[in-house]
C-alpha cells in the first residue's frame, strides 16, 4: 500500500539545512505530512556540496528520489556528530538517518534499511612522505579520522593491540582532509575508500598506504518505533532502483572513476589551465551558448584530444584542437581544422549530435558519456557495444554497461559477429572517464558560463 493516501509529486523545492529542534518538536505521523524529514552528518562525505555551491551527493540524490518516489517534499536536519544526529531520530524529529555505517556498535539500537554501498577501510598518505608498510609502521605517527566515518571501537581494538598507536578524530570534511594531506599538515589518515574514489584524482599528492582488510557498509537507519510503512517503503525502495539500475549509476556517478591518473597528468591541466585556457575560454563559452553543453565538459574533451594544443596533428591525420578528422570537419563546414575557434565549435556540435542520435530514453549522465565514447570510436561500433550489451543481459541504456562492453570490440569472438566490426573499444572508455576526471577538475576550479556574468560578447575575440 502507498505510503501517503495521495502521491502527486512534488519537485524537492529546496535543500533545507536546520538547526535541530527543541526535544518535544516531534514530527506527525508519516501519513500526515507531505514532508520526509531526513538527517545527515554535515561534516562527512554523506553531505557534499558541487562547485557551484549547491547540494550534491550520493545521499542527496537517493533520498531526492526517494521522497519524489513517496509524494513528499524533501527537508534536510544536518548535525556535526552521529550521536546527534541519532538523538534526534530517537526523539522523533526525523524520519530517517542516511549513509552511516551499519558496523558502528552505538547505532545498534536503530533499524537499517538495505546495504548499498560497501567500501573499506584505507590509511592514506601524502606521497612526498614515508609510505608505511604495515600499521606497526604508524606507531607514534600523527595519524587523523574523520569523525562519523569509521567505527570508533574497531580503532579502539587495534589501539589495545598497539599501544604506541593513537588517533586524532577531525570534524571536516573529505576535501580539507585531503588537503591537509596535501599540505602536509597531516601525515597520515584513515578514511574509507570511498572517499578515495571520489575526490582521489583531484589531490595526486595523495596515496592509498595501506588496506586495512575491514569494510564499512552503508545503510539508512529508522527509529526502531519507525511507522511500519516507513521502513516497508525504504527495502522496496532499494529493491527497485538496484532492480532497475539507477542504484549502479548513482554509484557510477559518484564513485566510478575507473581510470586514475598520474600526478603528471593533474600538474599538466592545471598548468595548462592557468598557461592556455585563458585564451581558449571564449570560444568555450561560445560553444556552451551554441550547444547548451557545459562549456567546462568541451574544454575537458578538447584538453583530452589535443592538451589544447591548436595546432596538435596525428599520426591518422586528424587534426586542431578537438582532434577532427577530414570527414567530420567537412560534415560540421569546418574550412580550417587548425582553427581553434572553427574546431572547438564544431567538435562541440558534432558532440551534440552524438548525443541526439542516441534514444530519448537514455538519461543524463549516461547519455553525455555515452556520446564521449561514440566521439572517439563513431557512432557505429557504439550502436554495436549497445547491441552486444542487449545479447549478453545488460542494460544497452547505461554508461556502467558499455564500460564492461566496449573492451570486447576487439575480441574477434565478439566483433566477428557485428556490423561495424573491429574497434579499439578499451580506448573510448579510457577516453571518457578521463574526460570525466578532466571536467571534474575544470568543475572544481571554473566557475560556471551562467556565473561568469562579467564576460561580454563584445569581449568575444576575432577568429584568427
Amino acid at each position: 500500500m502507498p505510503i501517503r493516501r495521495s502521491l502527486s509529486f512534488f519537485l524537492v523545492s529546496s535543500f533545507l539545512l536546520v538547526a535541530c529542534d527543541s526535544p518535544d518538536n516531534s514530527l506527525p505521523s508519516i501519513d500526515k505530512t507531505d514532508e520526509l524529514v531526513v538527517i545527515a552528518i554535515d561534516n562527512s562525505y554523506v553531505s557534499q556540496k558541487s562547485p557551484e555551491s549547491s547540494h550534491a551527493g550520493l545521499e542527496f540524490d537517493l533520498v531526492s528520489e526517494f521522497s519524489r518516489e513517496l509524494g513528499m517534499k524533501l527537508k534536510f536536519i544536518t548535525t556535526s556528530e552521529l550521536d546527534e544526529a541519532l538523538l534526534i531520530l530517537e526523539k522523533n524529529q526525523g524520519h530517517l538517518v542516511v549513509g552511516i555505517n551499519t558496523i558502528d556498535k552505538k547505532i545498534s539500537r536503530v533499524l537499517f534499511g538495505p546495504v548499498y554501498q560497501r567500501s573499506r577501510i584505507q590509511v592514506v598518505y601524502n606521497k612526498n612522505g614515508i609510505k608505511p608498510k604495515n600499521i606497526q609502521d604508524l606507531s607514534g605517527k600523527n595519524i587523523w579520522v574523520m569523525n562519523g566515518t569509521i567505527n570508533p571501537e574497531w580503532l579502539h581494538e587495534i589501539e589495545l593491540k598497539i599501544p604506541d598507536l593513537k588517533w586524532g578524530e577531525m570534524n571536516v570534511t573529505s576535501e580539507d582532509l585531503f588537503t591537509k594531506l596535501t599540505e602536509g599538515e597531516v601525515n597520515y589518515a584513515v578514511i574509507d575508500s570511498s572517499q578515495m574514489d571520489s575526490i582521489g584524482n583531484l589531490y595526486p599528492d595523495v596515496g592509498v598506504a595501506l588496506d586495512l582488510n575491514k569494510e564499512n557498509e552503508k545503510a539508512w537507519a529508522l527509529s526502531f518505533d519507525a511507522e511500519p510503512n516507513l521502513a516497508k517503503e525504504v527495502h522496496k525502495f532499494f529493491k527497485r532502483i538496484e532492480r532497475d539500475g539507477t542504484l549502479e549509476r548513482l554509484l557510477d556517478k559518484y564513485y566510478g572513476r575507473t581510470y586514475n591518473l598520474k600526478k603528471s597528468d593533474i600538474d599538466d591541466i592545471l598548468e595548462k589551465r592557468r598557461n592556455l585556457l585563458p585564451s581558449l575560454r571564449h570560444y568555450f563559452y561560445l560553444a556552451e551558448e551554441i550547444t547548451k553543453i557545459d562549456w567546462r565538459l568541451i574544454a575537458a574533451l578538447a584538453y583530452q584530444e589535443s592538451r589544447w594544443d591548436r595546432l596538435a596533428t596525428s599520426s591518422t591525420n586528424v587534426r586542431g584542437i578537438m582532434m577532427l578528422t577530414e570527414d567530420t570537419a567537412d560534415r560540421m563546414d569546418v574550412t580550417d581544422r587548425l582553427d581553434a575557434r572553427q574546431s572547438i565549435l564544431a567538435g562541440a556540435r558534432y558532440l551534440l549530435i552524438l548525443k541526439s542520435m542516441l534514444p530519448l530514453r537514455i538519461t543524463e549522465p549516461d547519455r553525455t558519456w555515452i556520446a564521449l565514447a561514440a566521439y572517439n570510436q563513431g557512432y557505429g561500433h557504439i550502436e554495436d557495444a549497445r547491441i552486444l550489451a542487449q545479447q549478453l543481459k545488460l542494460n544497452s541504456d547505461s554508461w556502467v554497461s558499455l564500460k564492461k562492453i566496449l573492451p570486447l570490440l576487439d575480441d574477434s569472438k565478439y566483433y566477428e559477429n557485428l556490423k561495424h566490426g573491429y574497434a579499439r573499444g578499451g580506448e573510448a572508455v579510457s577516453l571518457t572517464e578521463s574526460v570525466r576526471i578532466y571536467y571534474d577538475i575544470l568543475l572544481r576550479y571554473e566557475r560556471s558560463y551562467l556565473q561568469n556574468s562579467t564576460i561580454q560578447r563584445s569581449a568575444m575575440p576575432n577568429q584568427s
